[in-house]
């Protein structure tokens, strides 16, 4: 063989070695990298029962249906005043007085003195009937004017009439709410005097959102508590939910009948808080920790063939450390808690087996500096 030939052969030779030294053969296995995969925790998904809870806050208020305005059926003086508007009374306190004007005194005298004139007209033609000088039509004329005039007298009597002051006492154990009079105002027959409103006679004045009305009726439970200090908690019944919407609050009014207990822990005008329960529903329990939300929503991350899936989801309720969620969960596959942070979609993962409670917090969101990029979502 000449060299011309041999110099181009060799030269084959060397680059098919240099080829296989250096592993660029078709059939030659490459190694793993496992540098992308993301370490995480995971829970299996769980189904529960959760509870559509709606907040509101209101006023502790007098049961329009008990309070009373008291008055008098006659006019008169305010000679004395004994109570104050907030104060808590007990049944038959006095709380003022009321002397009687002269042109009620006048009205029970002149019914008094009318009394006496029908009681004798009785007796005289009762005389002059047994001597048949009056016939018996003239006695039951006279017996009528009697009936009449006693009448007339005991409607004086129970307006007051018949005393020169008549003491106004509070009608049960309860509060005077407002108080209409002073000391030595005149105030003329059926003028509001005070405001009272009855012991164990409270409601609570709420406002709710205007899109949780139509999951709200009468009857409902209301769990209510005072915004002022600790204190116990107390189960009202929703009475009413308004149907238009306050001008001014623009929300939507509903009124709670508080127990007859209420009255020994709140007093009218203390602001409340409320929580009703509306409906219960079915939604998947996962740790709160584990849902994420950007632009798009809120999501999760679930293990498919060692790879993290997004599924996204949303959050009847979003409350507690453990939260119900509701889309397209997959129930045997497993949801990531720890590492959500680090995942975008598809990325490899390696399941820890470091067991996790999915029924408190598992995980806190990273330092700003260390938290992957936007398109990879925060925690809600």
């Amino acid at each position: 063989m000449t060299s011309r030939h041999l110099i181009p052969c060799l030269g084959t030779l060397v680059v098919s070695g240099l080829l296989v030294g250096c592993g660029g053969g078709a059939d030659t296995p490459t190694a793993t990298d496992d540098s992308n995969t993301v370490t995480v925790s995971t829970v299996l998904p769980q189904r529960q029962t959760f509870h559509d809870t709606i907040e509101a806050v209101g006023t502790a208020l007098g049961d329009p249906h008990r309070a009373r305005i008291l008055s008098l059926a006659y006019g008169g003086q305010i000679v004395s005043v004994t109570t104050s508007a907030g104060q808590s009374v007990r049944r038959g306190q006095p709380l003022l007085t009321v002397s009687a004007d002269p042109s009620t005194q006048q009205a029970y005298e002149q019914a008094q003195a009318a009394l006496g004139l029908a009681r004798g007209d009785l007796q005289r033609t009762e005389k002059l009937a047994a001597q048949r000088l009056a016939t018996q039509s003239q006695v039951a004329a006279a017996r009528k004017s009697l009936a009449d005039a006693q009448a007339a007298l005991h409607a004086q009597q129970a307006i007051g009439g018949g005393t020169g002051s008549h003491a106004v006492t509070a009608p049960s154990d309860g509060v005077v709410t407002a108080l209409r009079v002073g000391l030595g105002e005149r105030v003329a027959a059926n003028a509001p005097l005070l405001d009272f409103t009855p012991a164990h006679a409270l409601v609570a004045q709420l406002s709710v959102q205007p899109e949780s009305g139509g999951k709200l009726h009468a009857g409902m439970p209301v769990q209510l508590k005072s915004v002022y200090g600790p204190g116990a908690g107390l189960t009202g019944t929703l009475q009413m939910i308004g149907q238009s919407i306050d001008p001014q609050t623009h929300l939507l009014p509903a009124q709670v009948e508080l127990p007859a207990s209420a009255g020994a822990r709140l007093v009218a005008g203390a602001a409340v808080t409320a929580r009703i329960d509306a409906s219960d529903f079915q939604a998947w329990a996962v740790p709160r920790d584990a849902v994420l939300h950007d632009d798009q929503g809120d999501y999760l991350f679930q293990v498919h063939d060692g790879h993290a899936r997004r599924v996204d989801v949303t959050l009847p309720s979003p409350d507690g450390t453990t939260v119900g969620v509701q889309g397209a969960i997959d129930p045997q596959a497993p949801i990531v808690v720890l590492g959500v942070y680090e995942l975008a979609d598809g990325d490899a993962v390696a399941v820890s087996t470091r067991k996790t409670d999915a029924s408190r917090p598992v995980a806190a969101p990273p330092p700003a500096a260390t938290q992957a990029p936007s398109s990879a979502g925060s925690a809600r």
